[in-house]
């Protein structure tokens, strides 16, 4: 990645201006200067950070996000780019954060937040729509 460039959202390599196709090792793949297929990327530790899948440089499908620390962060799907369906965010300690759905990027539909101790937060939890709260 040291050796790309990004420019509208497409990369280049370093004095080039081809978008760039090819591997970037232990990561993933560029097709046309956009990230296409899985991507792996890790912390400084080695330990997993992201995984997921593009589609022409946009998130696309199943996607998982983790903790320094090993710990789930986050279990979604992606549909072009944007949050889509079943969301799951975890606190560090492993305890649910958030489950609901997501359209188009944002919440809809019944959602239920969690403090880390596992005790409902009653303030978010409630019925969405169009990312806003409608009702408890």
């Amino acid at each position: 990645m040291d050796d790309l460039v990004k420019r509208d959202g497409v990369y280049f390599k370093k004095f080039s201006d081809v978008p760039f196709t090819g591997n970037i090792t232990g990561e993933g793949s560029f097709k046309n200067g956009k990230m296409e297929g899985v991507w792996v990327r890790y912390f400084d530790n080695g330990q997993l950070y992201t995984k997921g899948n593009w589609k022409n440089g946009k998130w696309e499908g199943a996607y998982f996000a983790y903790y320094e620390n090993g710990q789930l962060g986050i279990k979604g799907n992606h549909k072009n780019g944007k949050p889509d369906g079943a969301w799951f965010r975890y606190h560090e300690n492993g305890q649910l954060y958030t489950k609901g759905n997501r359209k188009n990027g944002k919440r809809e539909g019944a959602w239920v937040i969690y403090n880390p101790d596992g005790i409902v937060n009653k303030k978010y939890t409630g019925t969405y729509k169009n990312g806003k709260k409608i009702s408890d």
